[in-house]
């Protein structure tokens, strides 16, 4: 996968070191081999609106689409998290009332104990949010699991508004078109459409095989390096 230069990137105008560093590490944490005993996953969260129908739509028939009414009821918020290990086509999908500190704790030791309970360690690509942080196991768990869970942890962020190099982002993109172009109200139905899914696409074990490379960094975005200006 080579990404394109889009507009719709949140890329930097000018020089911005700290752009510049936490990119090429990310990247070079791409560059590495696949390894069972340190795998390579990539996690990303979304807001979802649980919105359900005022009038039943009208089903498809031959000639016309499916029609649905512009009105909707919300049912309410949630938040879908997303776990990709990007070189071996594995994804895990699972949508949660909050996405607080805690929310967010219990998905990294599902990931640790359940997911990969053989790793040594599990080296994590994410964003820099709030909750994405080893303070975060403290919230939810007594120090000393906390800290056996932080120590088989690698965390890795990508750059402040470079969340284009977040693989889980893009694979959330592909589960919105696939999976979530329909109201949904409930999250008990919301979970098991996302179970389908997930079940479907680790099947086809569909890797990600990312191209954009350190070097193609310094010369496309070549105006992010503070030492590129000065010659």
């Amino acid at each position: 996968m080579r990404p394109h230069l889009k507009k719709c990137w949140t890329i930097p105008p000018a020089a911005n070191a700290a752009f510049a560093a936490a990119m090429e590490d990310v990247l070079a944490v791409y560059r590495r081999p696949l390894d069972p005993t340190r795998p390579v996953v990539c996690m990303d969260e979304k807001p979802y609106q649980l919105l359900g129908h005022v009038r039943d739509p009208l089903p498809a028939r031959p000639g016309r689409d499916r029609r649905e009414d512009n009105e909707y009821v919300r049912s309410g918020t949630c938040s879908i998290f997303c776990w990709v290990e990007p070189l071996r086509g594995w994804r895990r999908v699972d949508a949660r009332p909050r996405r607080t500190k805690v929310d967010w704790a219990h998905q990294v030791e599902h990931l640790l104990t359940v997911d990969y309970p053989d790793a040594a360690t599990v080296v994590l690509v994410m964003d820099n949010l709030n909750t994405h942080s080893i303070a975060s196991l403290y919230e939810a768990f007594d120090p000393e699991k906390a800290f056996a869970l932080a120590q088989r942890l690698e965390i890795h962020h990508t750059p402040k508004h470079g969340s284009w190099l977040n693989i889980a982002e893009i694979e959330l993109s592909a589960l919105t078109r696939q999976c979530l172009d329909r109201r949904i109200d409930d999250l008990a139905v919301l979970n098991a459409e996302l179970a389908a899914w997930q079940q479907q696409t680790n099947s086809d074990q569909r890797q990600v095989d990312w191209h954009f490379t350190t070097d193609d960094a310094r010369v496309k975005l070549r105006h992010l390096y503070p030492t590129s200006q000065q010659k």
